[in-house]
């Protein structure tokens, strides 16, 4: 017996996906295919560096592979933004997007600077 019923999540939640990721109105917001391509090559160059560093056994080749992942994700999502662009169907970011944007850079930046107090902190204790 299962702990879990994979096959209820599977046909329940499918549908709702493929609504999410179909956009009605064909309209993108500026800058939507970056951050996909981006977290899609991310992931994949991470699971090719942290193999190569285990295999050299040097730890550094671990930043390798998202640094790598950040290129390329950033030239395939530029350039299908490009396309989408030519096409129209890139839209400028609405207020609350911007609004949303900004307060995530706020965060992301006091989480950061509290990683690097907590790091100082902990090398010279």
């Amino acid at each position: 017996m299962y702990l879990f019923n994979f096959s209820l999540i599977t046909f329940k939640y499918i549908p709702v996906f493929f609504d999410i990721m179909e956009n009605k109105n064909n309209k993108y917001p500026e800058g939507h295919f970056l951050g996909i391509w981006m977290g899609i090559c991310i992931v994949i160059f991470s699971l090719i560096g942290v193999p190569l560093s285990i295999v050299t056994d040097n730890v550094g080749f671990i930043g390798i592979g998202p640094a790598i992942g950040v290129a390329i994700g950033l030239s395939i999502g530029q350039s299908i933004e490009n396309k989408y662009k030519q096409q129209g169907k890139i839209r400028p970011l609405t207020e609350s997007e911007k609004k949303r944007k900004k307060n995530a850079v706020i965060v992301g930046i006091a989480l950061l600077t509290l990683g690097v107090l907590i790091a100082i902190i902990m090398y010279f204790l």
